[in-house]
């Protein structure tokens, strides 16, 4: 990616509320970057189709919850890693579940982090550090 780019970053997220918090994470950071945001696990996947079609270009950053409708995230976080175009894209698994079971699950598609949705304002906006990195370099973390 050179410079001029503009980062894509895709958001899988159900609820308004969280998708607004992420904007604003963005924001706070200045993140400049394309988000597009998707409400469902099935077009996630649909998504991620299109993009192996040509349809769709590659993401540098998915941001995605784990509780969604149709398909779950970590069906997501699976087509993504199966992807011809972008399985090594960094996937940002951003949920409000914190069973280890989950964290465990998800662990074998190598997400670049795995975060707890914070319940305080000032926690979730400082995720949008982690989300600039992980949008430019490929990295990421976990909480």
């Amino acid at each position: 990616m050179t410079g001029a780019e503009t980062p894509q970053i895709l958001l899988v997220e159900d609820n308004n509320a969280d998708i607004v918090l992420v904007r604003e994470a963005l924001e706070e950071h200045v993140v400049r970057c394309e988000l597009t945001v998707i409400t469902s696990g099935e077009r996630a996947i649909s998504f991620i189709n299109e993009i192996d079609s040509g349809v769709q270009i590659c993401p540098n950053l998915v941001i995605v919850d784990l509780n969604l409708p149709k398909k779950s995230g970590k069906d997501v976080l699976k087509r993504m890693r199966m992807s011809d175009r972008c399985a090594s894209v960094p996937v940002i698994v951003l949920t409000s579940s914190d069973n280890q079971k989950d964290k465990d699950d998800v662990a074998v598609f190598s997400p670049a982090g795995y975060f707890r949705k914070p319940s305080r304002l000032e926690e979730f906006l400082r995720l949008g550090a982690v989300f600039k990195q992980a949008a430019n370099s490929g990295t990421a973390g976990s909480n």
